[in-house]
Parts: C-alpha cells; sequence; structure tokens
C-alpha cells in the first residue's frame, strides 16, 4: 500500500526548543533536525512527512487572530499535496487555535491535528515523541476528518478540548465530550468516525481580531466592575456564571446587562464549573439573564465560545442572526 504523506507545520512551542544556558530557547531548523534524525519517525509503518518551520516560530502566549489566519491559510495552500496535516503548537493557547481552526475550515475532508508536549522533543521522557508520532499514525491510519487536539495518548475533538494541567503530561481534558479516539495498545475509536477520501475543496473563512470580553463572575462582583466592562466598545461578553448558569439577582447588575444586550452587545452564558451544561431555565437567578436577553453557551469551553464569536463576528452578519449561530451546533461544539 502506498505510504501516505503528511504536512507537519511547526509553529513553536516547547517541542521543538533547544537547551541553553538561559534554559529552553527555540532554535531555527531544531525540530525538523531531531524528527529526521530519529529512527522511529522513517519506520515503514509511519508516513512519509514534509515539515515546515514557521519563521519567525511563535510562543503561543503570542498566539493571535492573525496566526490562526496564517495557519488556516497554510494548510489551505498544501491541501491538495498531502493527507493529513499536524500542527505542532505550544500547549498555553493550543486549544484556541485548534477550536478556532474548527470554525474556520468549511468542508474539510482530511485530518488535522494539533498537538506538542510539555518536554522538548530532544529531551529524556519526553511526551513530545509519543503525542508526534500518534498524530501522525492517527492522521495517516485513523482520518477523522476534523480538526482535532493529541496529548496523552487521547484525541480530543479540537473544539471541546481545554488545558486542565498546567505541567503534567495529562495537560488536556475534553469535559464534555469523550475522546474522538484512545491511543493504547490498540487504536480504539470511542467519538471518532474515519472519514473516506472526498474530493472537495477546501474553504476557509477569515478570521480577524474582535472585541470581546470576559466577565468572571464572583461573590460581591460590584456594579461598577460591569458597567466598566460593557460600557466600553466590546460587541460580545462572555458571562462566566455560576452552576448551571445563575448570576446575583442585583437589579442594578441585572440593567446594566439588560441595557448592553439592547445595544447589540451579544452576551453568552457559560458556567465557571469544569463540566457540565448551563441550564438558564432550572432557577429563578438564571431564569432573570433569561429575560434580558442573554443566551446559553450550553456546554462549550471557553475557548470554543471566544474561537466561534471571533468567528462570526468577522463575518457580514446581523446580530440576531450570531445569537442564534451561537446557539446552534456548528461543528460539533456544543451539546444542546
Amino acid at each position: 500500500m502506498k505510504r501516505k504523506r503528511i504536512y507537519i507545520a511547526y509553529t513553536g512551542g516547547t517541542i521543538g526548543m533547544k537547551k541553553s544556558s538561559r534554559g529552553y530557547i527555540p532554535a531555527e531548523g531544531f525540530l525538523t533536525q531531531t524528527v529526521v534524525n530519529n529512527a522511529e519517525f522513517n519506520r515503514e509503518e509511519m508516513p512519509l512527512f514534509d515539515i515546515h518551520e514557521y519563521c519567525p516560530l511563535i510562543d503561543s502566549s503570542d498566539m493571535t487572530p492573525a496566526h490562526w489566519q496564517l495557519i488556516a491559510d497554510d494548510i489551505k495552500n498544501k491541501y491538495q499535496d498531502y493527507d493529513g496535516f499536524v500542527v505542532l503548537h505550544g500547549t498555553d493557547t493550543m486549544a484556541y487555535t485548534a477550536a478556532a481552526l474548527s470554525f474556520m475550515f468549511e468542508n474539510l475532508t482530511k485530518p488535522v491535528i494539533v498537538t506538542g508536549s510539555q518536554i522538548p522533543l530532544s529531551q529524556l521522557r519526553s511526551d513530545g515523541q509519543v503525542n508526534l508520532l500518534n498524530a501522525m499514525y492517527l492522521a495517516a491510519n485513523y482520518p477523522i476528518a476534523e480538526v482535532s487536539l493529541f496529548f496523552n495518548n487521547q484525541l480530543f475533538r479540537g473544539n471541546r478540548a481545554t488545558k486542565a494541567h498546567a505541567d503534567g503530561f495529562d495537560a488536556f481534558a475534553s469535559p464534555n465530550l469523550e475522546p474522538l479516539a484512545l491511543s493504547g495498545i490498540n487504536i480504539q475509536l470511542i467519538k471518532g468516525q474515519l472519514s473516506p477520501y472526498v474530493e472537495n475543496d477546501l474553504q476557509v473563512t477569515p478570521i480577524t481580531t474582535q472585541p470581546i470580553g470576559i466577565l468572571h463572575l464572583y461573590p460581591g462582583i460590584s456594579t461598577e466592575v460591569v458597567k466598566s466592562l460593557v460600557n466600553g466598545s466590546i460587541k460580545a461578553l462572555v458571562l462566566l456564571s455560576f452552576g448551571v448558569g445563575n448570576a446575583p439577582q442585583d437589579p442594578e447588575f441585572l440593567t446594566i446587562l439588560e441595557q448592553a444586550s439592547k445595544r447589540g452587545v451579544i452576551i453568552i452564558n457559560l458556567t465557571q464549573c469544569i463540566k457540565g451544561h448551563v441550564n438558564m431555565g432550572g432557577y429563578a437567578t438564571g431564569n432573570a439573564l433569561l429575560n434580558i436577553g442573554v443566551i446559553s453557551g450550553y456546554d462549550m469551553t471557553l475557548e470554543a465560545c471566544l474561537t466561534k464569536l471571533h468567528y462570526l463576528l468577522s463575518q457580514n452578519l446581523e446580530v440576531e442572526t450570531i445569537r442564534h449561530l451561537m446557539q446552534d451546533n456548528l461543528r460539533g461544539e456544543l451539546t444542546r
């Protein structure tokens, strides 16, 4: 059987860093050299691959929507030449990039897997080799035509993943959706579905930076804080509420949000809880938000909600259309 060909885009991050007297640093060409010289990546069972290192390499803390666009356009330009794509990325904002790409790509018929590592690939005990080997192997042999995130032997839907551990190998979790696949002794498909190859032109919806606020509620939050946030130039506000979507009953607080909603600010209610689903009809404290125009984010991660807002606000859509689409399941990002 003809070996598949995988395109690896190294955007930056720990996986390709080099040890120095100042600690780990990015080094041009080092990742490519490390992979090419590693016999495991060149076994017959592995796909053929090409590595493109971005210049300059991007620290994931510096990622912006412009970088999401850069990655999406890069994949689109190489789309016809490869069977699958692996994006190497720093872990800090990896879930944001995976979620953004999931919305930007239309008619995706090939796998795009985002991965990285907590320890550089060149170092002893690195998780990078396992993560990259598995990502390449899955992209070639278990093609799931969506944007996913591979880490610690789990393949997550890209817009369902969140960084859950700052310094552990189990850095990512998917609280509200089981993994697409598990990589153990055998590859086990869970929620993922293998996709037959289909000729289709990939479309990329451009994303631009949008003014979006995040309000994390806490007991005793000042209405002045809320007012200062929503009275700016924001187009949308993500409200991180208590439990299943509850918020204070303070009339002034509710009035501020209601006035913002009437001005066209899109307000989405997400729970602060790691796992679970917003249900604003469950309690009076949540129902009050529903009555002033706040919409439910259901069980979306913050990363998915923010990038979905960027995706929709970057298009020429009416506010009510965006409110409607934020509550629709566009790429498997929410459960209603």
